[in-house]
């Protein structure tokens, strides 16, 4: 195994689309949704492990899931848990990432990826991961993976690729035309028909001098922050520099901050199962269903003329469903949610009007 090989896993997201089952004590990551034994977290480093070192592997979490961190996946160290003390998106956590990185090892290549994926078929995935890697590793550039997509999905953002010029011996190797958010029915209709765009999976691979580089061009701010706690990384003062850091950092993506303006950005087009099981309406659809349709996750329930649905309620609950189609009926703690499965992009509104008319004991 390449030993500059490094991967970085982001799970610090309160995944409020799931809510009220992730909540921001215990987020979905932390949680086993699928019913495999095992949480999203721990499926993500199971597969990581196929590809990096494990001392090469990186959590970035927020500081109150530090212990959530070290219960699920005791093979990682203090020292590879790295602790945000707020949320600032994706391209903070990458620069905290970078430099942390850099002074273990100037010459990594380094994978990032989100913590709540779903990927079954594994083994495509590993090779399509080292044959990023290959191309990484000898070329500036950032690469991304894309998906080929099956339906027409609203829920998920866009590359468009540049079929005119093959940049490289690898036929699914493409250069990125353009990247787009995510698209209304008739629009997503049009991109899959079109053959030129795919879904963006949100995972990343660079060699750590090319990300650097661009982080230096594009978010030089950002940048400057983590360079200037160069000498305390890895020691005692670390967790003092980032608090300070964190204070002081901007709030953006590494999609609208680097990606999008970057003009070395290419995707590896890949075609294996893949979810970000960023919703309830995703989590359906990986789901068994029985005969009428309804994905259930409950010992105890009676349903009576119900279809198409997803019901998601602790086991020492009862619970009786009559004459719903196509909702989502979904309880943890103090929290019931009954929603079609249709208007589920409105639950993280949701969540924040929970927030501020009733208390953050129920969020």
């Amino acid at each position: 195994m390449n030993t500059n090989n490094y991967c970085v896993i982001m799970a610090g997201g309160i995944g409020s689309r799931f809510w009220p089952v992730s909540r921001s004590a215990m987020p979905k990551q932390f949680l086993d949704i699928l019913g495999t034994g095992k949480t999203l977290l721990q499926q993500t480093f199971d597969r990581f492990i196929k590809i990096c070192p494990v001392e090469n592997i990186l959590i970035v979490t927020n500081s109150r899931y530090n212990e959530l961190v070290q219960s699920q996946l005791p093979e990682l160290k203090q020292n590879q848990i790295l602790l945000e003390p707020v949320g600032r998106n994706t391209a903070p956590c990458i620069a905290y990432a970078n430099y942390k990185i850099m002074k273990q090892n100037p010459k990594a290549n380094v994978i990032v990826a989100p913590s709540d994926h779903l990927i079954l078929d594994e083994p495509t995935f590993v090779e399509t991961v080292k044959t990023g890697f290959e191309f990484t590793e000898k070329n500036n550039v950032l690469l991304t993976l894309g998906i080929k997509p099956h339906r027409p999905e609203t829920g998920y953002g866009y590359i468009q690729i540049d079929n005119e010029e093959q940049v490289s011996e690898i036929e699914a190797l493409k250069k990125v035309k353009t990247f787009t958010e995510k698209p209304n029915l008739e629009m997503a209709k049009v991109f899959v028909e079109s053959g030129e765009f795919f879904w963006n999976s949100g995972i990343f691979i660079w060699s750590l001098s090319s990300i650097m580089r661009s982080f230096k061009g594009s978010l030089p701010d950002i940048d400057g922050l983590f360079e200037a706690g160069i000498n305390y990384y890895n020691t005692d003062a670390e967790t003092d520099f980032i608090e300070k850091t964190y204070a002081g950092c901007r709030n953006i993506s590494i999609d609208y901050g680097v990606m999008e303006k970057a003009d070395n950005v290419y995707v590896l087009c890949a075609d294996f199962a893949w979810s970000d099981l960023g919703t309830w309406g995703s989590l359906y659809e990986k789901s068994e269903k029985d005969e009428s349709n309804n994905a259930i996750k409950a010992k105890k329930i009676l349903q009576y003329d119900t279809k198409n649905c997803i019901v998601d309620v602790s086991d020492d609950k009862l619970i009786v469903v009559q004459g719903l189609d196509g909702y989502i009926v979904a309880e943890s703690a103090n929290s019931l949610l009954i929603c079609r499965l249709e208007d589920e992009q409105k639950i993280k509104q949701i969540v924040s009007d929970v927030k501020l008319e009733l208390g953050e004991q129920y969020v």
